[in-house]
């Protein structure tokens, strides 16, 4: 895929976006990430592109759902990181806000994710909406 600018937003500098390929897509490929803000940011990438298998993949196995449908029609309209934080040797948090068109609806989604490393990768664990 070859997208001009990274659906997640990252920036080099203040001007400069990021293509997919430089910012996330090796993260798809890998199914593994350097940080935690780096996974939140693949993650919701993931949901723009409907990249289901990438969220389960990348889903601790303590909350993974059997399995995952997204929603048809959902416009994704951009994402932006609040706070990224560590909170011990292998766990962090990243609160950010996730803005999305569904059925008509203009949603903003204010949430602070919880994210664990096991094995040298990252995995989203859950999250509370703010």
């Amino acid at each position: 895929m070859n997208l001009t600018h990274c659906p997640c937003g990252r920036a080099k500098g203040k001007s400069q976006a990021l293509s997919f390929e430089a910012c996330c897509a090796p993260h798809h490929i890998s199914r593994n990430a350097p940080d935690a803000e780096s996974l939140m940011r693949s993650r919701y990438t993931a949901f723009v592109l409907g990249d289901a298998p990438y969220l389960l993949a990348t889903w601790h196995s303590s909350q993974r759902p059997a399995s995952l449908v997204l929603e048809t029609g959902t416009k994704w309209l951009g994402l932006e990181i609040k706070q990224h934080r560590s909170t011990g040797e292998h766990t962090a948090e990243v609160e950010f806000v996730a803005r999305f068109r569904t059925g008509g609806k203009a949603v903003r989604q204010h949430e602070r994710s919880r994210f664990v490393r096991e094995d040298g990768r990252w995995y989203y664990v859950d999250g509370d909406v703010l």
